[in-house]
């Protein structure tokens, strides 16, 4: 009888061997097949950007392909649902905006998904918003956009990549500390929000400078503040918000790498490490200091700390302003 009972311990303590043997075997030959990193959001912004170098220089460390798929709309849950729910063995990566990340959960009906859905892989690139304008508003300083802001009390409007998104909640930010009244527009990415601020449909919008500073040096755009706490190297001239007067208006995004929570430890550990040889090298850091970004790796403890930090903090804002989903 004593025999017997041993036999369902001895049949479990089996099935976890072969399973562990299993995911060592699977990663052991990863990857042997292209790699698929899902974007929340269109083509343009910097979190496309920031895909699409790290796309180019991963694919020659691994020998696979790395493919973009872009998967724009619901502040950022189309793309985390599809990547939540794909076969958890490394193939299939989000590259994630911080805005959604880590403001979305904070939404009214956002239940599709948890930061314990996902484990973080990599940090690749850090960059501060910019406050940006078109070129036919009558304003070059952060002073002026909130003087006239007050002489025109709900008549500016300003474009973010969707409600919640950490655009929508920096917009929101500046309107407590100056005591200003704005309308907020959304949009399904800084894309389509950039080709309307473009086109005079918005007067300003905050975002990464990356989209933006083609057409900053062009005369389109007007950059009228850094919301980091350091000018950036690609728009010395621009001040920060603290110089201008609102210190509290400091909003930086990270966009980062993370995995389905399942993904087998060792798999993880080969994305981290070929990650760190992308984002050190020189060529990669270069090219996002050019892009008014910096390229900044955090292994999977650091980002994983980093998330927590602005869950909270950015909870408190959405709270404060009181943001939905729409």
């Amino acid at each position: 009888m004593f025999k017997a009972m041993q036999q369902p311990w001895r049949r479990a303590a089996l099935a976890v061997l072969v399973a562990g043997a299993a995911a060592q075997a699977g990663a052991a030959g990863y990857p042997d097949r292209p790699l698929t990193l899902i974007v929340p959001a269109a083509a343009g912004g910097t979190t496309d950007l920031a895909a699409r170098m790290v796309s180019q220089a991963l694919a020659p460390v691994i020998g696979q392909s790395v493919v973009v798929d872009n998967k724009a709309g619901g502040n950022g849950n189309v793309a985390a649902t599809q990547v939540k729910r794909a076969e958890p063995d490394g193939y299939t990566l989000l590259m994630q905006y911080s805005g959604y990340h880590v403001i979305s959960p904070h939404l009214a009906q956002q239940s599709a998904w948890a930061l314990s859905d996902f484990q973080p892989v990599a940090n690749v690139l850090s960059a501060p918003q910019i406050i940006v304008v078109r070129a036919g508003l009558p304003v070059r300083t952060l002073a002026e956009l909130v003087a006239y802001a007050k002489e025109h009390p709900g008549k500016l409007n300003y474009a973010s990549s969707g409600s919640g998104s950490l655009q929508h909640v920096t917009g929101a930010v500046l309107e407590q500390q100056a005591g200003i009244r704005m309308v907020h527009v959304p949009y399904k990415g800084t894309g389509p929000a950039l080709q309307d601020l473009l086109g005079g449909q918005v007067d300003l919008t905050f975002g990464t400078a990356p989209p933006f500073i083609p057409h900053i040096h062009s005369g389109k755009l007007r950059v009228l503040a850094v919301t980091g706490k350091q000018r950036l190297a690609s728009l010395p001239d621009v001040p920060t918000t603290a110089e201008a007067g609102y210190p509290k208006v400091d909003a930086t995004s990270w966009f980062a790498l993370f995995a389905p929570a399942k993904v087998p430890q060792p798999v993880i550990d080969k994305l981290v490490a070929d990650v760190r040889k992308v984002v050190s090298d020189p060529a990669f850091q270069k090219k996002a200091q050019e892009q008014g970004a910096t390229a900044d790796f955090q292994s999977p403890a650091e980002l994983g700390a980093q998330v927590r930090r602005d869950y909270a903090q950015w909870g408190e804002v959405v709270k404060a302003a009181n943001i939905q989903a729409e």
